[in-house]
């Protein structure tokens, strides 16, 4: 299957790959939480050729997880996250927790603490309706509305 195809797949997963799909998006994504809002800094902070950097970038913005502003101070563009970009944080903070778990054999390299009372922030999988904590084996996928026959 070509990589256009899947965006027209019926999975959520997979539309959501077609959006994210390489490393160096999710790394812009990392470097803009970490307040990186202009071009130069991206390309400083992460080391990425200017033409893959504005690929990544004109696709982020394409899709409204990333938008252009104009600069506090300066005359340049910034890239702003969205509300819709907001909401990969916790993608995020998945990789983030299984990395700490099984690539950092010395511990995590970094601490991401809640403000108000210094407890470490961490992703749970949770049931909507009861808030019992899930692993894949109490999920059951079944087909939802946007299932194509």
């Amino acid at each position: 299957m070509r990589y256009e195809e899947l965006a027209e797949e019926p999975c959520s997963i997979t539309r959501s790959l077609v959006v994210f799909g390489d490393r160096w998006t999710l790394l812009i994504l990392k470097a803009a939480f970490a307040g990186v809002r202009r071009f130069n800094g991206f390309q400083s902070y992460l080391g990425i050729s200017k033409g893959r950097l504005q690929d990544r970038l004109d696709r982020l913005v394409e899709h409204g997880i990333l938008r252009k502003a104009p600069a506090e101070t300066g005359a340049y563009e910034e890239y702003r996250l969205t509300p819709k970009g907001h909401d990969v944080y916790p993608i995020l903070m998945a990789f983030k927790d299984w990395g700490d778990t099984y690539v950092a054999p010395d511990g995590p390299p970094v601490y991401y603490r809640h403000r108000d009372c210094e407890g470490q922030a961490h992703v749970r999988l949770e049931c909507d309706h009861c808030a019992g904590e899930l692993t894949a084996r109490d999920v059951v996928p079944l087909p939802g509305p946007g299932m194509t026959a």
